[in-house]
């Protein structure tokens, strides 16, 4: 049993249609997928720069406190 010219049409169409189905759904699960981790990462990203602030600041204070306890180390050394 051979396939006629309309069934091999009727076959590539249905197909091409298929096709045509599976790229609109995946555009839409990227779409939705981008979205999703868009209102993820932006509230994550301002968590890390206000975590990044408080750790530049503690070191700041680190320091300072060092270099006030540095002087009096000096002295009971001596």
């Amino acid at each position: 049993m051979s396939l006629t010219d309309e069934d091999r049409n009727w076959i590539a169409d249905q197909l091409r249609e298929m096709q045509t189905r599976f790229e609109i759904r995946i555009e839409q699960i990227e779409t939705t997928l981008l979205t999703e981790f868009h209102k993820w990462a932006s509230p994550a990203e301002a968590r890390a720069r206000t975590h990044a602030a408080v750790l530049r600041a503690i070191d700041l204070e680190m320091e300072q406190l060092s270099d006030r306890v540095r002087p009096r180390d000096d002295r009971k050394a001596s």
